[in-house]
């Protein structure tokens, strides 16, 4: 094992694949010279030249729709959006060409591509540049997401979304880069698209996360047991394809479901998951599913204001408190 932050496990996954793979190549804004504005790409292109590794200007529609036919001759683009604020810019592509050609062409084409992208709250970067819009895109038929929270996760789930022949939206989250974690070594160490983790064990209560509110949730997790109370945290990392088995087996261990998601609470994240334990969970139930969200608002800039809207480990005790009551 290795000590990295997720920014250079990140780092690893994007260095390991180039090396494998010759027609994976990157491009994207500032993510050449500079790097990339949290330095994810930093080195590559002096390591695989400017042919594999390219600056581009700033119209993530174009570059997404670039992604698509290059996809499509046969090469495995990974395009960074700088910030996942600007996925709406890219919508058409994956909406309308890189989520149905494979269906059009009856498997004809393959779509192996990645957009990677960061998002979230609690930077200070105001409500043009702090969003979570994983209903978003997890929304579209066709297109995979994941969301890593920790740096073993981010180098294996990057490794096999790159090696996917789907196209897989690749949700970072701007306060995890400098997070520190073991990462296993080897060029093959992948994990799979699709499957959840159990970062905790326990018996009372089911916490679902993604992303940071993982780590939020496991503080929950922790204040809980200082009460009597064994909460389960699942970290679902694939948000589309879901590993529905794993939710199955905790709510039918714990009988009770919070679902948490640094989205919006209209027609987000949580509400689908939400939905889907009804669907799937409802006779293992002993009460309503609860969701811990963002309200529908913009994110604040005030720093307490946006404390005060995003979800944290204090909301999380609450609502599982409710859940149990």
């Amino acid at each position: 094992m290795a000590l990295m932050r997720y920014a250079e496990a990140l780092n690893a996954a994007l260095r390991e694949e180039m090396t494998r793979d010759p027609s994976v190549f990157l491009f994207g804004e500032d993510i050449g010279r500079y790097g990339g504005v949290f330095k994810v790409t930093r080195g590559l292109q002096e390591e695989f030249g400017f042919n594999r590794v390219r600056d581009t200007p700033i119209s993530e529609q174009a570059m997404t729709a670039m992604a698509v036919t290059a996809a499509m001759t046969g090469t495995r683009p990974v395009l960074e959006i700088m910030y996942a604020d600007f996925m709406p810019l890219t919508l058409d592509a994956l909406v309308n060409q890189a989520s149905i050609y494979e269906y059009i062409w009856n498997g004809q084409v393959k779509m192996p591509f990645v957009l990677r992208t960061q998002g979230g709250g609690g930077a200070g970067a105001a409500a043009q540049h702090s969003k979570s819009l994983d209903s978003m895109v997890a929304h579209i038929p066709g297109i995979k997401v994941v969301a890593p929270s920790t740096p073993a996760d981010a180098k294996g789930l990057l490794k096999s979304a790159i090696r996917d022949d789907q196209p897989v939206v690749f949700l970072e989250h701007k306060l995890l880069y400098n997070m520190r974690g073991e990462v296993p070594e080897g060029d093959d160490v992948l994990v799979p698209l699709g499957a959840a983790s159990l970062a905790r064990e326990g018996t009372d209560v089911s916490i679902f996360a993604t992303s940071r509110m993982v780590h939020e949730s496991l503080k929950a997790a922790e204040a809980l047991a200082e009460k009597g109370i064994s909460a389960e945290v699942i970290d679902l990392r694939s948000l589309k394809p879901l590993d529905l088995n794993a939710i199955k087996k905790s709510i039918a261990k714990t009988n009770n479901a919070v679902v948490v998601n640094e989205g919006w609470n209209f027609c987000g994240y949580a509400a689908e998951i939400s939905a889907t334990i009804m669907d799937h969970c409802f006779d293992d139930l002993d009460a309503p599913v609860a969701r811990v969200t963002m309200p529908d608002m913009p994110i604040p800039y005030s720093e307490p204001l946006e404390m005060a809207v995003l979800p944290n480990a204090e909301k999380i005790v609450a609502a599982s408190l409710q859940t149990l009551a």
